[in-house]
């Protein structure tokens, strides 16, 4: 922390590839960067670099268009003249530095930056550089004395800081060799303690193991109450000790997780008494098709489109099948027995999903038919009864017993017959037996 390397380039590189000879633009903000170094031995084509909230107290850079240290403790307002031989060089972002408040600041700038067309987002005029130029000589004198008071002030923040760090360190090294001292002395210790030893020995060993945790946590929240509210100079040290203290309070938290974290216990697949579970750790969402025309259970399981198929792992029993997805297991019970070695699982080349396809025990598998335990309709039943007397044979058999031989001389001619016209019909000649008739005598016979 506070340099400026290559691999920290490179990480902050990554637009690029990660190659840093042919970097144009470069953001290293809230890096706690110290002090501007090497970056234009590396970076030979950069011309934008955003050091926004770090460190810096002097610049020292070229090569560049841009340069942004916002919120940094530049003191040292004469360190820009650095800066002169970068002709390339047209904005400057320097506010929120000490330099920013002195009397004179833009000016000095201004007048000592000729090729900047804008300082801190606000564009030069030509007739405010004429300007700073007349007065430059009274603006440097005055920059100058204000510098030396920031250096004398600076001088005495560093040694107030390492004494506190110094202190700091003697009350870590205390506890660490006294685990019962928090950095503070009593003279009554009986009305400090929060119990006494013998009402302490009495307790059972997870009630003290709780109430020292509980100490513990009461302490530090106080102790990072009582930081926050003590007022702090805006100096690099002041910074440094709060994220110092931000480390610190992140280590704690990180212990004080670990305390509390419980060992999940394994997932339970199948009980002692054999009985298989349904689970779906992954939560991916599925679909289970009986597929009675091929005879199979199809499983669609909606895997991530986008996952290596090395991370999946599946596993079909007669009972139930199980898809391991990146170490967790999703496992479903079939309605129906299963051929393991004759399933086959495979994705899709769309949507990713995996599609397990399972064949059923016990039926033959034909060319898209069921051979058995298939339901018969009536129309089934009269196409094989078809089928079955279209190859059969039939032949014609005579019954011996019943066969005879014509008797030939009972056969007589036949009368013919003659012809009759066609819508004629024959006369009716009335006889005696009918009832009908009636004999009249004037009437002359029949001939």
């Amino acid at each position: 922390m506070g340099r400026i390397t290559e691999d920290l380039i490179r990480r902050n590189a990554e637009h690029n590839d990660c190659v840093i000879f042919s970097l144009e633009e470069l953001s290293l903000h809230q890096q706690e960067i110290e002090k501007l170094e090497h970056i234009d031995k590396w970076c030979r084509d950069l011309k934008i670099l955003y050091l926004q909230n770090n460190l810096i107290g002097k610049i020292g850079c070229e090569g560049l268009t841009k340069l942004d240290l916002t919120v940094n403790f530049i003191g040292e307002l004469s360190s820009i003249k650095t800066l002169q031989c970068n002709i390339q060089l047209k904005e400057l972002f320097l506010m929120g530095n000490p330099c920013a408040d002195f009397e004179g600041y833009r000016q000095f700038v201004v007048a000592t930056l000729q090729q900047l067309k804008w300082l801190d987002g606000k564009e030069i005029e030509r007739s405010e550089r004429i300007q700073a130029l007349q007065n430059y000589p009274v603006v440097e004198q005055q920059i100058r004395q204000q510098e030396k008071a920031y250096c004398l002030r600076r001088a005495k923040d560093k040694e107030e800081a390492q004494r506190k760090l110094e202190e700091e360190q003697e009350n870590e090294d205390k506890k660490r060799s006294n685990p019962g001292f928090d950095g503070r002395w009593y003279t009554d210790i009986d009305a400090t303690l929060p119990f006494s030893l013998e009402s302490k020995d009495h307790l059972p060993a997870s009630e003290i193991g709780k109430e020292e945790c509980n100490k513990t946590e009461l302490d530090e929240s106080e102790e990072d109450l009582a930081f926050w509210n003590k007022p702090s100079l805006f100096t690099p040290e002041s910074r440094l000790e709060t994220l110092r203290h931000m480390e610190k309070q992140r280590k704690n938290q990180e212990k004080f997780s670990e305390n509390k974290k419980k060992v999940k216990p394994p997932r339970t697949l199948i009980t002692e008494d054999g009985r298989v579970l349904n689970v779906n750790e992954p939560k991916l969402d599925f679909s289970l098709k009986d597929d009675e025309k091929h005879n199979q259970i199809i499983l669609d399981l909606a895997v991530y489109r986008y996952m290596d198929t090395s991370l999946i792992d599946v596993d079909v029993q007669t009972t139930y099948v199980r898809v391991t997805v990146k170490g967790k297991p999703f496992q479903l019970v079939l309605p129906a027995e299963v051929k393991p070695d004759s399933s086959s699982a495979r994705r899709s080349q769309t949507t990713g999903h995996l599609v397990v396809c399972m064949p059923k025990v016990g039926e033959v598998i034909t060319s898209g038919r069921k051979a058995a335990k298939s339901v018969k309709t009536t129309s089934d039943i009269i196409k094989e009864q078809t089928n079955k007397r279209s190859k059969q044979i039939e032949k014609l058999e005579v019954d011996p017993s019943k066969h005879s031989f014509p008797d030939v001389a009972n056969i007589v001619q036949e009368k013919k017959h003659t012809p009759r016209r066609v819508g004629s019909e024959p006369k009716r000649i009335p006889s005696d037996d009918d009832p009908d008739f009636e004999d009249n005598p004037d009437v002359p016979p029949l001939i």
